[in-house]
C-alpha cells in the first residue's frame, strides 16, 4: 500500500526521495506485487498533484469501507488512550483522520505485505499499533533505499 507521502515523492522528480520512490515502485512491479492506494491517501495526494499525474495502470485504488471503519475504531480507541496516558507523543497530528484509517485499511486488506511512507510521525503510530495488535504488514520508511531494505544491489548510477 502506497501512502500519499510516497506518491508525492514518486511524482515529484525534484524530491530528494524521488530516486528511492522510483526504485521501490520498479521493485514492486518487477516482483509482481500488487500496488494499491487508499482513496484516503489519494485525496491527500490531490492537494499536491492532479489525477492526470496518478499512475492508474499500475496502482489499484482501494475505497474505505465499513470493515475498515470498524478496525479504525478499535485502533483509535487504543491510540487515544495511549495519547491520554502520554505513552504516544505525536507532533502536530490528529490520530484518527488519516494514519489510523490507512493502517486499519492495510490490516483488513488480505495479502498486503508492505505499507510504504516517508512520514516518520506515521511510523510512530504504526509502531504503537504493531506492538499492541501484531500487524500483519511491514512499514517501509522511504528514507531507506530499496536496495538497503530488500538487500538488493542497484548497478545504475
Amino acid at each position: 500500500m502506497l501512502d500519499s507521502s510516497f506518491l508525492r515523492r514518486f511524482i515529484d522528480e525534484t524530491s530528494d526521495l524521488n530516486k528511492n520512490a522510483t526504485e521501490y515502485y520498479k521493485y514492486f512491479l518487477e516482483n509482481d506485487y500488487e500496488l494499491c492506494i487508499s482513496t484516503i491517501a489519494l485525496a491527500e495526494n490531490l492537494t499536491y498533484s492532479t489525477m492526470g499525474e496518478f499512475p492508474f495502470k499500475d496502482v489499484k485504488i482501494v475505497p474505505f469501507n465499513i470493515d475498515h471503519a470498524k478496525k479504525t475504531g478499535e485502533f483509535a480507541r487504543y491510540l487515544f488512550e495511549e495519547k491520554r496516558k502520554d505513552n504516544l507523543i505525536i507532533n502536530q497530528r490528529n490520530i484518527i483522520p488519516n494514519d489510523t484509517k490507512l493502517f486499519s485499511q492495510a490490516e483488513v486488506i488480505r495479502e498486503l505485505e508492505y505499507f510504504i511512507s516517508s512520514d516518520s510521525e506515521s511510523n510512530k503510530i504504526y509502531q504503537k499499533l504493531l506492538k499492541k495488535f501484531g500487524l500483519k504488514y511491514k512499514f517501509i520508511d522511504l528514507n531507506i533505499s530499496c536496495g538497503e531494505y530488500f538487500g538488493t544491489l542497484n548497478f545504475e548510477s
